[in-house]
């Protein structure tokens, strides 16, 4: 978001027609949220239709910043104020970043911001280009009025203790509400007028019923203590607003580019294009997402992917913005402009996240609705009810439904899902898990089957040479290879390209192999292999099918090959007229890391299944080498799909897979995971979760913060009904004071905020 947001021309008309007498300036412009004094706001004279918004159907979709929306007390009051216009169709909150984003007809977007105003609160429309994602911290609020306040009411506490003048008892008791009290008291009357109990109404009309009572020090305390209270909160609030910018917030604001006439010049990132080559030393962070065109080192993309090895990076390899480069200079072209990298996309992923709520979290929004009505209602019996039965004084009675209203609102419930379900998203985030949403983080504990794909998520895809085997024949192994390799390096076959790689890495190692044959005549035969000549004399690389014939006259060659293919094992001959010289077997290789994930995901009690679309026994061999509880193969992707159908009778089933080419099974699996979504934005726009990079260990990861999470929320709902339940029997009981429910109620909010922060630790 730009440092001057747009501000919209309705509220300039809010300041003429509007009853309060500075919009631009409200009452609370220094209380938490406030951003839009002189120094944030540029005066803007675009019309609302120059707004950014986003066409749905019939209407559009407007997106809206309002600094002071940061709990659920304001989304309930905008809510209501809204819900009942016309024109207005849908209303979604995300009190996280503190966006309004209101589906509706084009011509009521004025209405609307004047409604938003009229509730005094300052609406901020996105100029184009503007990132409403982006967290913004709520400045820090002046601590002198608190600080006066406290002392006035503390003051008032002990001249009242020590039987001073009931005067000054007073006088301080009014000064220390009126200094730290006013913004309640003016938020507690929109709020009434708006028809909406939130906690400013509840504590606006506790605070004036103590002082009707003759409470004066108790009166003030509270209003003192419940000032304080709010702003920790609010801190506490912006430190988990912030966790995911702190955990990726890593790329450089600066970059070296270089200019037309060659020199290196140091450039904003945000200025960068497409194309143009930057360069970075040792130890520096990569600034944007390019290619690497010169050099060679090893990058740290823990920021990125979560991985904790660095990795060796060469020309044609991609780097991502946010990496630290290693021990070598690299010059790279870059691939992505500075809000297009993939670590601005997991960020925007993460945001779009946490606007989406969790079962648990409707499930507290609908709990809430109710909850309130039902506690004012048992406020309002208390304080008539037990007077005109003749059971004790209206005074006491009244006292103790004040103190029932301090309690009354149910921040601490409200606020206890959200921060735990952002808080595992962004420790997800940093060890390179992307969730898409709380609902998916809910259900991971539940995950009872795991379908993994073979190639490419079990396997690394990439077919390697496992052995050579030599033939009934002269020639050596070191001629075999490097006649293999000839013919190999011509095709684009796999298996061709494994055996042209092997030969190369021993050129590489081996400083007495040498190059390739020089062949004529190459040709390649479709299904079979290829030929080519050297020397007059014919030789052939190719499928044991192909060669048959030749391979039958090599009974110990043959039993070696049909060992193989048992094995799941691909074998490629190399043969002349004559005889076949020597066997080539090439293998797809189980990842290092998977068969480990698969222990980890059985030690959690889950079950795993492998759909292949490979023959059965090579899908069998590299099952069994996994530790995968069953193996289904030779399969369609409309296979993959029924597969999963058939699982899912057994309770909720993930599924593993590139996110494109098994997008069926994907889609139909409670949980679709995307191996590999660095680099791939298919996989970051279709998967569920998008493991950022190969590592099938990130699944049991994120069962395990799946589950923890689970548990924070129940400890936070517990807490959250439990203190006000253990204080309701209290406040009966008459034990309790105005000021002890303060704490009660906020001491709660902070209770549970706090204990969402420990899933960063994760």
């Amino acid at each position: 978001m730009s440092q001057h947001p747009m501000q919209h021309p309705a509220i300039q008309a809010g300041q003429n027609n509007s009853s309060h007498d500075h919009v631009h300036e409200p009452a609370h412009a220094h209380e938490k949220g406030r951003c839009c004094d002189s120094e944030h706001v540029m005066q803007k004279t675009q019309l609302a239709s120059l707004a950014p918004v986003q066409s749905i159907g019939s209407g559009v979709r407007t997106p809206i910043r309002i600094m002071q929306m940061d709990c659920p007390t304001e989304e309930a009051l905008i809510r209501k104020k809204l819900a009942g216009m016309s024109g207005v169709l849908n209303v979604q909150f995300n009190l996280m970043q503190r966006v309004l984003t209101v589906d509706h007809t084009p011509e009521v977007l004025d209405d609307i911001v004047k409604a938003i105003v009229s509730l005094d609160f300052t609406p901020e429309l996105p100029e184009p280009g503007d990132n409403l994602n982006q967290t913004l911290e709520s400045p820090t609020k002046s601590w002198w009025p608190l600080a006066i306040g406290g002392v006035a009411a503390l003051g008032s506490e002990i001249l009242s203790w020590m039987g001073y003048s009931e005067w000054i008892v007073i006088a301080l008791a009014l000064l220390a509400v009126l200094i730290s009290g006013l913004t309640t008291y003016k938020k507690g009357w929109l709020a009434i007028m708006n028809g909406n109990l939130n906690i400013n109404a509840l504590m606006s009309i506790a605070v004036t019923g103590a002082l009707a009572l003759q409470h004066w020090p108790e009166a003030a305390m509270v209003m003192v203590l419940f000032a304080i209270a709010e702003a920790i909160e609010a801190r506490s609030l912006d430190h988990a607003r912030r966790s995911v910018e702190r955990l990726m917030d890593v790329a450089p604001a600066t970059v070296t580019m270089q200019a037309k006439d060659g020199s290196w010049q140091t450039r904003a990132a945000a200025q960068v294009q497409v194309g143009d080559l930057l360069r970075a030393k040792p130890g520096e962070r990569i600034g944007l997402d390019g290619v690497v065109e010169k050099g060679y080192t090893a990058m740290d993309q823990s920021p990125i992917t979560g991985e904790s090895a660095p990795v060796d990076k060469a020309p044609g390899d991609i780097l991502y913005a946010g990496s630290i480069n290693g021990m070598a200079e690299v010059e790279y072209r870059v691939q992505a402009e500075f809000s297009n990298t993939m670590l601005a996309r997991i960020i925007h992923a993460v945001h779009d996240a946490q606007a989406s709520k969790a079962p648990t979290q409707r499930f507290v929004d609908q709990f809430s609705r109710v909850y309130t009505p039902i506690v004012c209602v048992l406020a309002v019996l208390i304080a008539v009810i037990p007077p005109l039965m003749g059971m004790g004084a209206w005074t006491d009675w009244i006292y103790k439904a004040l103190v029932l209203l301090v309690i009354a609102c149910p921040c601490a419930l409200v606020i206890s899902t959200p921060v735990a379900v952002v808080s595992g998203l962004a420790a997800a985030a940093k060890h390179g898990i992307l969730i898409k949403g709380g609902a998916y983080l809910e259900q991971g504990r539940k995950l009872v089957w795991l379908a993994v794909d073979k190639t490419g998520t079990l396997t690394t895809g990439k077919p390697v040479l496992h052995s050579v085997e030599l033939g009934n024949t002269q020639e050596t192994m070191a001629h075999c290879q490097r006649l293999a390799a000839s013919l190999a390096a011509r095709s684009d076959h796999p298996v061709s390209q494994a055996i042209a790689y092997a030969w190369q890495q021993q050129l590489a190692n081996d400083t007495s192999a040498t190059a390739y044959y020089p062949l004529q005549d190459f040709q390649a035969i479709a299904g079979a292999g290829s030929s080519a000549f050297m020397d007059g004399v014919e030789y052939r690389l190719g499928s044991p099918r192909w060669l048959a014939d030749l391979l039958e006259q090599d009974a110990s060659l043959s039993a070696a090959v049909s060992l193989a293919q048992s094995q799941g094992q691909t074998v490629s001959l190399l043969a002349n007229p004559d005889r076949i010289l020597a066997a080539f077997v090439v293998a797809d290789t189980i990842r290092p890391s998977s068969a480990e994930a698969i222990a980890q995901l059985h030690q959690l009690g889950i079950r795993t299944v492998m759909l292949s679309g490979d023959n059965q026994a090579t899908a069998r061999h590299m099952g069994q080498q996994a530790g995968i509880d069953d193996v289904k193969a030779d399969l369609l992707p409309q296979d993959k799909l029924e597969a999963i159908a058939q699982y899912a009778v057994d309770g909720a089933v993930g599924m593993v897979g590139d996110g494109i080419n098994d997008a069926p099974a994907l889609a139909r699996a409670d949980i679709g995971f995307a191996m590999g979504a660095v680099g791939t934005d298919t996989a970051i726009e279709t998967a569920d979760v998008a493991l950022m990079d190969d590592d099938l260990r990130k699944i049991p990861r994120f069962i395990r913060l799946s589950r923890s999470t689970h548990a924070v929320l129940v400890q936070n709902i517990t807490l959250a009904l439990g203190i006000k339940a253990v204080f309701l029997v209290v406040t009966l009981m008459g034990l309790a004071t105005m000021w002890m429910a303060v704490f009660a109620d906020v001491g709660a909010s902070l209770i549970v905020i706090l204990n969402s922060l420990r899933l960063l630790r994760k």
